[in-house]
């Protein structure tokens, strides 16, 4: 029962999950899933190693001497998330060198326990005194977070509760000293918010739940923050949650409390929690997130920064924000149904979330920019190394993403060559989705089941779409998409095919005119890909300097490394900079143009080939 998270008996769950173990994805995804078993995974490995990752477990443990040998106290965390990406991984291929290497991983971790069910290899020898004292900065409770999300997953896929257990005596500990009539705090980075509830899904423990519910409402007292720089604000802790207006903060941790959150509202039905996270979603979307679906736009503090401050070249965009967002957006549909959320889902994935990794599988984006010089490139890994594993752990858990079900059918909310078992009023329902999508709107999928009476199957209908056409065994339908998707209701017994047609054609996209950085500019999307200029495809003129005339620009198969995408091509004009030579301003005069032809390329299959300048927003010809 490989599930992300189950909310099979969450009463305020409209939708339930389906395994990860149940999907196989075999398209543009699959790519990706092959690559991280190959290449990132182990190469991954490697790096916790090398970088005395794992030696911080053995030296708590007392196997090796020496003191911790990492920079920051969450470097915990890259083991665990690490753990859950190859446990998710295990879900759909057996692989027997890294669950070996798991297992021995999980031996260390183990070892490193204290009797009191302890866990972090910061705060242990000398430090112990320190325990529970530094609750903003010492990220306590996001280590135990990410090892109860490991622990969970490497359960559901492997049965196995060797991690579990060490994961649930942390668990306890922490109950045991946080809460009503206990020590009083928060988390200084949210996190634990969603594991702890998962926890309470996993084992029935109502007391997880509740402590879970403790941690979100006990911010806004200062307990999970510092008076000043960067101040409670950075922390999400200068109001309580249910009173929170405005997305602000540290980005990551602004979305992880707010996944968390509505981890809880499934739970719980809270209304107050439910109203604060709609507030909370609106003012994002529709005035602090990037068109690749990016989070934070200030490198100072990883931070929000003001309604509409989107800057492009200094844009942070983190990767775990990318990834948080994802999450967060996957709790909202699972509690509504409502396709805008599965939409905010798609449009974070092609774009600013897999732009974090490379497409050979082993370096990565901490931040992610709209505009670069060219100085911007993957690396392979870093001292605060929280995306790459955070990156592992999405593409292995991606298929457990796809499909959801409900009392009355099956959701299909993302698409993807690949092949589906869902289980479904005890019985089966297999969908085989064929497409190569997100390059083609073109999707058939073949349903097969044996159930008797009629149920419904929903098929999302993307925002972005300005029309589709649909049919079922060869016959067209005319329906009307509610909340986002068609629901085609019938007797599926036996084998059925369904096309649905999504066209797709380049389309210029402007931003509110209170984007200071983007007025006068456009952006290009095809389907939900956002594309950029880069320099290596145009060396004739300088990306910067490219104005776009029309919409009339034509596809074209490209490929980049070994993958295969669609590339736009058109023609427009180039500014003259050698009249620049020598001046930074100058009287405002009749701008010198060329026409050019130039190349546009998937946004997130950037920079992985010569470096060079890039920009996703073009000037626009007025």
């Amino acid at each position: 029962m490989s599930k992300i998270i189950n909310v099979s008996k969450s009463p305020y769950a409209k939708l339930k999950t389906v395994p990860v173990g149940s999907v196989r994805v075999n398209g543009f995804m699959g790519k990706y899933f092959e690559t991280l078993v190959n290449v990132t995974l182990p190469t991954q490995y490697d790096l916790l190693e090398s970088t005395g990752r794992l030696d911080n477990f053995r030296i708590a443990s007392g196997k090796m001497k020496g003191s911790y040998r990492t920079l920051f106290p969450f470097d915990d965390t890259d083991v665990y998330k690490w753990s859950e990406a190859v446990s998710f991984a295990l879900a759909n291929r057996e692989i027997p060198e890294l669950e070996r290497i798991l297992d021995s991983v999980i031996e260390e971790v183990k070892a490193a326990q204290d009797e009191d069910g302890y866990l972090g290899t910061y705060l242990s020898g000398e430090r112990k005194k320190e325990r529970w004292t530094n609750l903003a900065w010492n990220h306590e409770l996001y280590n135990a977070g990410h090892l109860i999300q490991a622990a969970v997953a490497h359960k559901r896929v492997t049965s196995k509760d060797t991690l579990f257990n060490a994961a649930k005596r942390f668990a306890d500990h922490i109950y045991n000293t946080f809460g009503p009539g206990k020590k009083e705090g928060a988390p200084g980075h949210p996190e634990v918010e969603m594991a702890l509830v998962e926890l309470y899904r996993e084992t029935g423990e109502r007391k997880y739940l509740d402590l879970a519910k403790y941690f979100i409402y006990a911010r806004g007292k200062g307990l999970a923050s510092v008076p000043r720089n960067p101040g409670p604000e950075y922390f999400i802790d200068h109001k309580p949650f249910v009173e929170l207006e405005e997305i602000t903060g540290h980005a990551v941790r602004a979305l992880y409390l707010c996944a968390g959150a509505a981890d809880l509202y499934l739970e719980t039905g809270d209304k107050k929690i439910w109203q604060a996270l709609n507030r909370l979603w609106e003012n994002f979307v529709t005035k602090k997130m990037y068109i690749t679906g990016g989070a934070g736009s200030r490198h100072d503090w990883e931070s929000f920064g003001e309604e509409y401050e989107l800057s492009n070249k200094r844009s942070y965009a983190e990767s775990c924000a990318s990834i948080a967002n994802f999450m967060w957006n996957f709790r909202m549909l699972l509690a509504t149904g409502d396709g805008k959320f599965a939409d905010v889902m798609e449009q974070v994935l092609y774009n600013g979330l897999l732009s974090g990794i490379s497409l050979d599988g082993k370096h990565y984006f901490y931040f992610n920019p709209l505009e670069d010089f060219g100085r911007t490139r993957r690396q392979k890994w870093f001292d605060c190394a929280c995306c790459p594993p955070n990156l592992a752990r999405f593409i292995a858990s991606f298929p457990g993403y796809m499909y959801t079900t409900s009392s009355d059918g099956v959701q299909v909310h993302l698409y993807e060559k690949s092949t589906a078992a869902v289980d479904f009023k005890g019985s089966t329902v297999k969908i085989e989705q064929e497409t190569d999508y997100p390059w083609s709107g073109e999707i058939v999928l073949t349903i097969e089941t044996d159930i008797e009476e009629p149920f419904s199957v929903h098929l999302r209908i993307p925002s972005w779409a300005d029309d589709f056409t649909l049919r079922v065994d060869g016959k067209a339908l005319d329906l009307e998409p509610q909340n986002g998707y068609v629901k085609l209701s019938r007797n599926w017994k036996g084998t059925h095919r369904v096309e649905l047609l999504l066209p797709m054609k380049p389309e210029l996209l402007e931003a509110h005119p209170f984007v200071r950085d983007d007025l006068g500019k456009v952006a290009v999307r095809r389907g939900p890909v956002v594309y950029c200029v880069e320099q290596v495809d145009n060396p004739d003129f300088h990306v910067w300097t490219l104005v776009v005339d029309s919409m009339d620009l034509r596809e074209e198969k490209g490929e980049i490394l070994d993958r295969k995408a669609v590339f736009l091509k058109g023609k427009g004009r180039a500014l003259s900079i050698s009249e620049w030579e020598g001046k930074l301003y100058r009287k405002i005069s009749e701008p010198k143009e060329r026409e050019v032809e130039f190349t546009l390329v998937p946004y997130h299959m950037w920079a992985n080939r010569k470096p060079g300048a890039m920009a996703v927003w073009l000037l626009r010809k007025v």
